[in-house]
């Protein structure tokens, strides 16, 4: 009876035992759960899922960041002064026709070359538009939205509850360029579309001659036009990774906007200057106006790829020092 009582208690015993091994085994569990994130490569799992991260999900965030950034009242008065542009240039050019004078050089006081065809063919008021658009308008709008992007989110204080959901610094990072990336076709959508909407209101609209003095019908005019608005919004794209890595700067997104800003206008200044002439090709503005060059026949490409090729080196350049920033960051102070 002794033994079987004993026997009784070394079974409770050896029970009990691997009950604390188990215990033992969850708690090992616990701890290599946390190491794999800091690992660095493998992506961080979804909240009680313990997968990685749907793709999917990172269209999600994008799809909301970009509606994010459309429904600002501040985005909305932007695409507004920019759609009104070309209103202002059409009615000026219709006033000025209606006088008698001729717009542009030839005839007005000075102008983009593109003026001077606005009043025989409509179209023309998109590629003048863009040209008025191009060396200011534009990219101020892009570097209020790119300033904005990371130094917005980090003055409100919502920068660090966007990276408690299994996102990562550099998915969220991506998210934010690209929101601005889309700004920028947006916002040069809505300048050549204005254009195009009063263009063919004010004036005759029909084939177009090119600059090489051929004609092209008004089908190939209009994919033009199509050609040069992407051409203009990719010639931006520089700029915006710069306006991203100035917003990884600084917690105040004011701050962001008017060094990013700053910086634009700076720029722009020495592209000027002629004894700077040695450094106006490295400088990032210096080919936009190259999209004039679709409206060759053939078309003469040397410039439109120069200018897309520097687009890209500031892109990879800033966007890296955007990352290596933002990776860095102490979002918590």
């Amino acid at each position: 009876m002794s033994r079987a009582d004993e026997s009784g208690a070394g079974t409770g015993t050896g029970t009990g035992t691997g009950t604390e091994a188990g215990a033992g085994v969850g708690v090992g569990a616990g701890p290599g759960k946390e190491s794999g994130p800091g690992r660095g490569p493998e992506p961080e799992p979804e909240p009680g899922t313990g997968r990685a991260p749907n793709p999917l999900r990172s269209l999600g965030i994008l799809r909301s960041e970009l509606t994010t950034t459309l429904r600002r009242w501040r985005t909305l008065a932007l695409l507004g002064v920019l759609a009104a542009v070309p209103v202002l240039i059409g009615i000026a050019v219709r006033i000025e026709t209606g006088h008698g004078s001729s717009p542009g050089p030839g005839g007005g006081e000075g102008g983009p070359a593109f003026l001077s065809q606005v009043t025989n063919n409509g179209l023309f008021l998109v590629f003048a538009a863009l040209a008025v658009t191009l060396p200011v308008f534009l990219p101020m709008a892009v570097g209020v939205v790119a300033g904005d992007s990371v130094a917005g989110e980090a003055s409100a204080g919502t920068l660090r509850y966007l990276l408690v959901a299994p996102a990562g610094r550099t998915r969220l990072l991506l998210t934010k360029y690209a929101s601005v990336l889309a700004f920028c076709l947006v916002a040069t959508l809505v300048v050549a579309l204005s254009a195009l909407a009063v263009g063919a209101l004010l004036f005759p609209v029909g084939e177009v001659t090119t600059i090489s003095g051929t004609r092209i019908g008004i089908g190939e005019g209009l994919l033009r036009a199509g050609l040069i608005a992407v051409v203009v919004a990719a010639s931006l794209t520089g700029f915006a990774a710069i306006g991203l890595f100035v917003s990884t700067l600084t917690g105040s997104g004011i701050a962001a906007m008017a060094a990013t800003v700053g910086l634009l206008i700076t720029v722009q200044i020495m592209d000027g200057i002629p004894q700077l002439s040695a450094l106006h090709p490295y400088l990032f503005p210096h080919y936009w106006m190259s999209y004039a060059d679709l409206l060759r026949a053939p078309v003469y490409w040397d410039e439109v790829v120069r200018n897309l090729s520097l687009q890209g080196v500031y892109a990879a350049v800033f966007g890296s020092a955007a990352w290596a920033r933002f990776t860095t960051k102490d979002i918590t102070a």
